[in-house]
């Protein structure tokens, strides 16, 4: 929309555009200046007669008015006013994740409005908007003319400028100062701005209901649409929201919405804005508004809101108003794998160990379906998880009311794993019919199988978290930190600390092979005396004793005792020394023989950034979150650029040109030697292939490492492993600490989710192979009974020394 300059006074007439002020004089000028040069208009124009008694009368409050003066705001600050838009947050990929901010708004410049959406509210507030100035004594009379002859108020008095002054500035209070301030602000805006400057602002600040401001934001609430695709009646309707957006709403109260647009419409015919045909179809059109809620394009709850604490604490709260556009480093498919993932195990978790009842009862006997409604309204939202209601059980089968009439039968098999559960060791009794396992009033959520039957599904009350990141810059691609953020906000990825148990090893392995050891150096596999351990006897899983075993095996077979030993002939203060760096505090290197049983703790993305020094060839990277910050305007105002770790240097597969950045950039520093890496590379492979993460050979991939962790009691299942592309840690466990039972150590419960996710990830991605960097040789080693005859790298200065230092 383009605006011509024009005379006052030589407008065509039945256009909108009512003003020749295009321009005003705002450079001088003051609050009282503009008062009292409107004063004077009004005494010398045709209406001055009337009003000589008026005139007395304001000069008789001129001192109240001038005590207001100098607590009135500086209108100027107006051209610079910053409108409060929502932070959004976004996959790497662009899909939305989150959105934070107690006002709904998309600002729209005047130009980008269409002719007839502007005509509406001219007719439905103030038709006469570009022939006064901010104070419409006519609109007052017909205002009072309506109010008497039918005595309801259908249009006020108060025009579109002083509404826009009370909503930037002033309370809605009724007394006799507030309103002078207000008359007195809105001659001054009149003065400053020009009215097509005032208009922009006013579309852009009102309030539609919902926390929606702005006449953009409130064509996508009500309508899904833009403001070019309303219809004419839909337009009419949205202008006539603002009069009152609590009642007068489409959504709330549709019948005194109706009543409301028809007058807009009539209002539009009578000032030449439409035609009779035009009034026509659209006084019977009916009332299709509907919320059209922003919809999240992708579930990753836990990391929008680490955004969202990001800005905050980087840029202050009010940030989150301004309208700021986040990318994250989440790509969306690995995402969807991880709360998938996830989701999975915790659900299989839950029918190897039984049915722990329902979530809550309610008293259904006599309530009508619309109260069951209600009740169902008010349940926690989990996705894939549909709340019902046990209406009728009988032996065979079960009755279940979803909500909205939606009825459906549960057969027996859907139900079979529903068996009793010794709550002390969460570990599974019998099996239990229907009638014994689910009762009338249960509250319990289902899920529909792969062939659109409904199966019990309750929330499970084990949790877990998976997190995976790129080991070559630390970037995150997904993460999940828990079974739903709807659920619980506890972000157990980031927030939660517990101890790692043995899938901390790999790291005081490597601080070994620092010393001299070799994969294929022999450790003791057996109690011995701890000095200054006193009382303290550790001992093996199984309750067994290996003797003599190498590095290799120890760690394969996770063994408790050999581990010790080897810390224990290291050096406890030489080893916490060479893991702190893998970036590790203090609260993970506990100062006793117990670190190697990974006794500190630590999150899983704290974990993951330790696996990735052995991912990357040695780099320590850091991980993060945010790829780039856009302000309302699509300027960049933050890049990331972290350190990276060396690009040509390790992995090798045959895409491997596609996925390295040709721009330069920052290397990572190189905390170990890339041959420990590679080492320990080879070491962790054997966990896979004949040790306790044997589980991960399903995937039949010979890139894949990792290593289980169980901590005492089986109170944390983890699995911690990676491939060339991808860190990627795994746990579950309950955020009480209780015991997973009996068979849930990480070599089941976690490494199915990890299995899980990796499938997904790693579909149709190359096979990446690892060369040996320099300085490694190959030695034959073994040959005993425990020890099979095997090649083994190790590091050149040490082929001289004794495999058992």
């Amino acid at each position: 929309m383009s605006f011509p300059e024009r005379s006052e006074g030589q407008l065509p007439k039945g256009d909108f555009w009512r003003s020749s002020r295009t321009i005003r004089r705002s450079q001088g000028s003051s609050p009282w200046h503009s008062a009292s040069r409107w004063f004077f208009y009004l005494i010398g124009s045709a209406l001055g007669p009337p009003l000589q008694l008026l005139g007395l009368g304001l000069v008789g409050v001129s001192i109240l008015a001038a005590t207001l003066l100098a607590d009135l705001p500086d209108v100027q600050d107006l051209r610079s006013l910053e409108l409060k838009q929502p932070l959004r947050v976004y996959s790497l990929d662009g899909l939305l994740i989150g959105e934070f901010g107690i006002e709904r708004r998309q600002p729209v410049a005047l130009r980008q409005v269409p002719p007839r959406v502007i005509q509406a509210f001219l007719a439905a507030e103030d038709s006469r908007f570009f022939e006064h100035r901010g104070i419409d004594t006519q609109g007052l009379v017909r205002a009072l003319r309506e109010l008497v002859l039918t005595g309801e108020k259908t249009q006020g008095g108060s025009t579109i400028s002083m509404q826009l002054t009370r909503n930037l500035w002033l309370t809605p209070e009724k007394t006799f100062r507030r309103k002078l301030a207000e008359l007195i602000l809105t001659l001054h805006v009149e003065e400053t701005l020009s009215k097509e400057e005032i208009l922009e602002l006013y579309l852009n600040r009102i309030f539609f209901g919902h926390r929606v401001y702005g006449i953009s934001a409130a064509a996508a609430l009500y309508y899904g649409k833009t403001l070019e695709q309303l219809t004419l009646d839909e337009t009419a309707m949205l202008a006539a929201i603002p009069k009152a957006p609590s009642t007068i709403n489409p959504i709330v109260n549709p019948a005194r919405a109706l009543e409301r647009r028809d007058y807009v419409l009539r209002r539009m015919l009578e000032l030449g804005y439409i035609d009779q045909g035009q009034y026509a179809q659209a006084i019977v059109a009916p009332n299709t508004a509907s919320a059209h809620w922003p919809q999240l394009e992708l579930e990753a709850g836990h990391i929008a809101e680490m955004v969202r604490a990001e800005i905050a604490r980087f840029y202050g709260e009010q940030a989150l108003g301004r309208g700021y556009r986040v990318w994250t480093t989440i790509d969306s498919r690995l995402q969807q794998a991880a709360q998938g993932a996830l989701r999975s195990a915790l659900h299989r978790y839950d029918e190897r160990h039984g049915y722990r009842g329902p979530e809550d009862r309610f008293n259904i006997a006599g309530v009508a379906a619309g109260q069951l409604d209600a009740y169902l309204d008010e349940v926690v939202a989990i996705p894939g998880l549909t709340p019902g209601l046990i209406t009728r059980v009988s032996a065979n089968s079960v009755e279940v009311y979803l909500g909205r009439g939606q009825r459906v039968n549960l057969a027996q098999r859907s139900i079979d794993w529903a068996r009793n559960q010794r709550h002390t060791e969460r570990w599974q009794g019998p099996k239990r019919r229907s009638a014994d396992a689910l009762a009338v009033g249960d509250l319990v959520r289902f899920k529909q199988g792969p062939k659109g039957e409904w199966v019990l599904a309750p929330l499970p009350a084990v949790e877990g978290a998976l997190i995976a990141l790129d080991p070559r810059d630390g970037a995150i691609r997904a993460l999940a930190g828990g079974y739903a953020f709807g659920d619980s906000k506890f972000n157990r990825a980031v927030e939660m600390r517990r101890q790692p148990g043995s899938s901390f090893k790999p790291f005081v392995y490597a601080a070994a092979l620092d010393r001299g050891y070799t994969p294929a150096s022999l450790v003791r596999d057996e109690a011995l005396s701890y000095k200054g351990y006193k009382g303290w006897s550790p001992q093996n899983a199984d309750g067994k004793e290996l003797g003599p075993i190498s590095l290799r095996r120890a760690l394969a077979l996770s063994r408790n005792l050999a581990s010790i030993n080897l810390l224990q002939a290291v050096g406890l203060e030489t080893a916490r020394a060479y893991v702190r760096r893998f970036g590790f505090d203090e609260r993970a290197l506990p100062p006793g023989l117990s670190l190697v049983l990974g006794t500190g703790e630590l999150s899983p993305v704290k974990l993951a950034e330790g696996y990735a020094v052995f991912a990357n060839g040695g780099f320590h990277v850091i991980p993060y979150f945010i790829e780039r910050i856009e302000d309302s305007a699509g300027q960049v105002i933050f890049q990331a650029r972290p350190a990276r770790a060396c690009n040509d240097c390790w992995y090798r597969t045959s895409e491997a040109a596609s996925t390295r950045p040709l721009q330069p950039f920052r290397p990572a520093e190189q905390v170990i030697d890339p041959r420990i890496a590679y080492q320990m590379t080879s070491l962790l492979r054997e966990v896979v292939e004949r040790g306790t993460g044997t589980g991960a050979k399903r995937l039949n991939r010979p890139d894949i490492v990792g290593k289980t962790g169980t901590t005492n009691d089986i109170r944390d299942s983890w699995f911690a492993g990676y491939q060339a592309e991808l860190v990627a840690v795994a746990w579950m466990g309950f955020d009480d600490f209780g015991k997973l039972g009996r068979g849930e150590e990480g070599g089941k419960a976690a490494l199915g989710m990890w299995v899980d996710f990796m499938e997904q990830a790693l579909k149709d991605r190359p096979i990446a192979t690892l060369e040996p960097p320099p300085g490694l040789i190959q030695v034959q080693v073994g040959g005993g009974h425990r020890e099979p005859r095997r090649v083994e790298w190790i590091q050149e200065e040490f082929s001289d020394l004794p495999l058992n230092p």
